[in-house]
């Protein structure tokens, strides 16, 4: 239960923060982490698409490194091919820094 309520203020607050780093691309309308089963469901209403795009964290692992944290994406898939393409090349498979709050929560 405890985890439960954990992943839930954190999809809040990761929805918000993801917000930001997209709003030139769009919105995210809906996300859910499940740091038990480390997986991410996205939900985006992106510029120039009529319906919208969901995105699968299928897989992540969080590192630490000298007090910095990192996620890196190891699994994924988007209801989009296009954007399934483009996430496989330049997202899966990299490092990318966190927020110390965000490593807490995932």
């Amino acid at each position: 239960m405890f985890t439960a309520a954990k992943d839930a203020i954190a999809s809040q607050a990761a929805r918000s923060y993801v917000n930001g780093l997209i709003k030139r691309y769009g919105e995210v309308k809906d996300l859910k982490i499940d740091s038990r089963a480390k997986t991410v469901a996205v939900v985006c209403e992106l510029l120039g698409e009529a319906e919208p795009v969901v995105v699968g964290i299928d897989g992540y692992r969080v590192e630490n490194d000298a007090g910095n944290h990192f996620v890196e994406i190891t699994a994924c898939s988007c209801s989009r091919e296009w954007l399934q393409n483009l996430i496989e090349d330049r997202v899966r498979g990299q490092r990318f820094p966190l927020p110390s709050w965000a490593a807490a929560a995932l």
